[in-house]
């Protein structure tokens, strides 16, 4: 099914804090939140809050704190009609001065809590996750994106598959349902500071319809073209920046219409390619290889 995210899903990137990312609809299993940041070296503790709403004593389902007070733990909670309940207290992932990456995975029982790709802890429901209208983030935090994944429901029934999370590369995945018009899919992932190359290849059978080849050095530049019937079309490499640097995280969304396919670098318009593949019904395989690792594929 054709997927454009709703507005209040779309990523922002380095926001000021207090940041709140409204959840239009609420949570449901197999919706996630992704956060991505940097903790300051001066830091105290921050937290992630999922609640109820915006306003001075709204519930909140679910609470993290990482804490560096001498003991550095990470405290999980749940507030509820003015109280607090009883702490869940964990070992601190974090380190001040570097980055992180957190995933928060809702299921039918609780959230699973992925922390820089390892599994880190399990929070049990306490308040049901429709709940959740808004996931704020505040405190001792450089915060460089917070995104929630999945999309509305029809009555028990998700209208979007769930990301893929930490994909081995090489990767090889079948887009479902093949592309379409109007359909997104958004790539998160990481550069590493050796890195040269790597490319996004989406595949109709043995055709390329779209390379991506983004090279970091010795020269740093994009390239775009199409591999068809066994022959490489025109390359294109024109661009007035390269958003993809040595140690960093990025994200890329290919939005596909009917006529091109628009691409996206942490919400920033990249370049437009036009469709030399007719069929694009027919493009249901997207590979990805080179020096890069991946936080997570949305199709």
């Amino acid at each position: 099914m054709a997927f454009f995210p709703a507005p209040g899903y779309m990523p922002v990137y380095n926001p000021t804090l207090p940041y709140h990312q409204p959840v239009p609809g609420g949570l449901h299993p197999g919706m996630s939140v992704y956060v991505q940041g940097k903790v300051p070296k001066h830091t105290k503790r921050f937290r992630v809050n999922f609640a109820s709403g915006q306003h001075e004593g709204a519930d909140i389902p679910f609470h993290f704190n990482p804490r560096f007070d001498g003991k550095d733990r990470t405290v999980l909670n749940t507030f509820q009609c003015g109280r607090w309940g009883n702490e869940e207290l964990h070992k601190m992932p974090f380190r001040k001065g570097e980055h992180f990456e957190i995933i928060f995975v809702v299921n039918d029982v609780g959230y699973q809590v992925l922390v820089d790709r390892n599994p880190f802890c399990s929070y049990g429901h306490r308040l049901p996750p429709q709940s959740v209208q808004v996931v704020s983030a505040d405190g001792d935090l450089e915060l460089e994106s917070l995104t929630v994944m999945g999309g509305s429901t029809m009555g028990n029934m998700m209208m979007t598959s769930p990301a893929v999370y930490h994909p081995p590369v090489p990767y090889t995945g079948d887009i479902p349902g093949g592309l379409a018009s109007k359909r997104t899919i958004t790539i998160r992932g990481f550069i590493p500071k050796n890195a040269s190359r790597f490319e996004i290849d989406l595949m109709a059978d043995q055709n390329i319809v779209l390379h991506i080849n983004p090279h970091m050095k010795p020269r740093r530049y994009v390239v775009r073209n199409s591999c068809l019937n066994g022959s490489w079309g025109a390359e294109e490499n024109n661009l007035l920046f390269n958003p993809f640097q040595f140690g960093q995280y990025f994200e890329i969304s290919i939005c596909c219409d009917s006529h091109k396919f628009k691409v996206y670098t942490n919400s920033r318009h990249l370049f437009n390619f036009a469709h030399r593949y007719a069929i694009i019904g027919h493009i249901c395989t997207m590979n990805i290889q080179g020096d890069v690792t991946l936080s997570y594929i949305k199709y």
